[in-house]
């Protein structure tokens, strides 16, 4: 078997030390490496994380069990009992054992190993506040069209998904394009260690994860470590509208690329026709008429970063036209839909349920509000989750944005909504509602409520934290018609 990483390669990548004497080196081999001990196959690494509530060393057994051959094991853990690791070790000869200091950090050395096998890669990284998914979906795609391009899956971006997803680089891939996300201080600086791209691109800076780095100055400060790695002849690509652009751009070794909606078409090549709200966006990339079907003028911003990366890397303007006409909207992200609640009644449906942070909720609202033809606008808000301690302004300015968004109707459900309905209700809005908590009766009572008041041609928008689970309410109130914007 062709392993991932040989013996060597592996102990010296994450310093550790093998158990047991038995164990062959000339046989080992792993061919994929997993952090969950459901997902082991046949040839797998697993390696146990120990968060705060979990420990994976418990679930040692059921990967063996399942094909292991290869785990890692934390000092502490073996320390506390050796006996039962060399015993597994003696029982398991076929298995390789490593003893490490720490098992996410073995990960993250492991894998930045497995990354630097591949010297002729070009590697990309995409990080921001909001919008790296699409953005990272995007580029993927128009990339796709010239070249072999690796990727992680949905938002498989934290440091330990990074790690995971890197391990599918293969020797025919060109060009490997990776989300990077963030929930703690250098978590960026970690994952940026494991890829070290040599171009990058960061959507925006606002205001997600606010309660955990205490001011968007902090939060630019660990976005740009996404730039650390990029050498002369690499590139970093930044929005050139973002009021922290200039701190992004501070000592980037290789080329800066801007782009946005402020860059001018005799610069970016791209020219900005029509919005064309709940269908999308018209706008040509050189001489091509390009029609986005993502609604909101948000996703645009984010098919011109994709744009920039495509013509940086040669693709021509019809492949980009190709690519960004056939690209759907990714499940959960500002989807939209014709919609027939019981009884009957149609509505355009906008679903965001996937995330939510205060620039994600503002910028739905706005399109929302943007939005034209339609009855009535009625808004099911959601809390917004990992706010720390500024989850009670950021509600507040949520139930603010969402007055001057033209409601008819808000709904505000969750804890934290609490603070939105009450800045609503300060505004002047009369026409919303607060139910408590967000649990299956809390859903249950909002689904009612949409039931006897939505009109036909009215427009309801669904947007939470995914930890909410929103998307509850939807068969409850009715059977989806299927995506009217793909």
């Amino acid at each position: 078997m062709n392993s991932l990483l040989d013996y060597d390669e592996l102990l010296n990548a994450v310093s550790g030390k093998s158990v047991g004497l038995a164990f062959s080196e000339k046989k080992f081999y792993f061919t994929s490496v997993v952090t969950d001990s459901r997902s082991v196959v046949g040839g797998s690494l697993f390696v146990p994380l120990i968060g705060q509530n979990q420990d994976g060393h418990k679930y040692i057994p059921q990967a063996i069990e399942k094909g292991a051959t290869a785990v890692f094991v934390a000092s502490d853990e073996y320390e506390a009992d050796s006996r039962k690791y060399m015993e597994l070790a003696g029982g398991h000869p076929q298995i390789l054992f490593v003893v490490v200091s720490d098992t996410l950090h073995a990960l993250q050395d492991a894998a930045a190993a497995y990354v630097a096998k591949f010297p002729k890669l070009l590697k990309i990284g995409i990080t921001g506040s909001s919008g790296k998914t699409t953005t990272k979906e995007m580029t993927v795609a128009v990339l796709k069209q010239k070249y072999n391009v690796v990727y992680n899956e949905g938002n498989l971006n934290s440091e330990t998904g990074l790690p995971l997803s890197v391990f599918k680089i293969r020797k025919d891939d060109e060009i490997g394009v990776f989300e990077m996300g963030m929930n703690r201080v250098d978590e960026i600086g970690e994952i940026a260690a494991v890829l070290k791209p040599q171009y990058a691109l960061v959507t925006n800076i606002g205001t997600a994860h606010i309660g955990i780095l205490g001011s968007r100055k902090n939060i630019a400060e660990e976005k740009r470590k996404i730039f650390g790695y990029i050498p002369e002849d690499g590139a970093a690509f930044i929005p050139a509208a973002d009021d922290f652009a200039a701190f992004l751009s501070e000592g980037i070794k290789g080329s800066i690329i801007n782009y946005g909606r402020d860059v001018p078409p005799s610069e970016s090549g791209v020219t900005f026709v029509s919005d064309d709200g709940i269908s999308g966006t018209t706008f040509k990339t050189g001489g091509e008429d390009v029609h986005l079907k993502l609604p909101g003028i948000y996703n645009y911003q984010n098919a011109l970063g994709a744009i920039a990366v495509g013509r940086y890397f040669g693709v021509s303007d019809e492949l980009i036209k190709n690519a960004l006409e056939s690209f759907m909207p990714i499940a959960g992200r500002t989807e939209t839909e014709s919609f027939e609640l019981r009884g009957g009644t149609r509505v355009t449906l906008v679903k965001d349920c996937y995330n939510a942070n205060p620039d994600s909720m503002a910028k739905v609202l706005a399109f929302c509000g943007s939005v034209k033809k339609v009855c009535h606008r009625i808004y099911v808000l959601g809390d917004m989750l990992e706010l720390g301690k500024e989850s009670a302004e950021e509600h507040a300015k949520v139930g603010a944005e969402a007055v001057t968004a033209s409601p008819d109707q808000i709904i505000f459900i969750g804890n934290e909504m609490k603070y939105a309905a009450a800045a609503a209700k300060s505004a002047g809005f009369t026409n919303a509602l607060y139910i408590p908590d967000a649990d299956d009766n809390a859903v249950e009572l909002a689904a009612q409520f949409l039931i006897d008041c939505v009109e036909p041609g009215d427009l309801l928008l669904l947007k939470a934290s995914r930890g909410i689970q929103l998307e509850r309410i939807i068969p409850l109130i009715g059977i989806s018609e299927g995506n009217s914007n793909g």
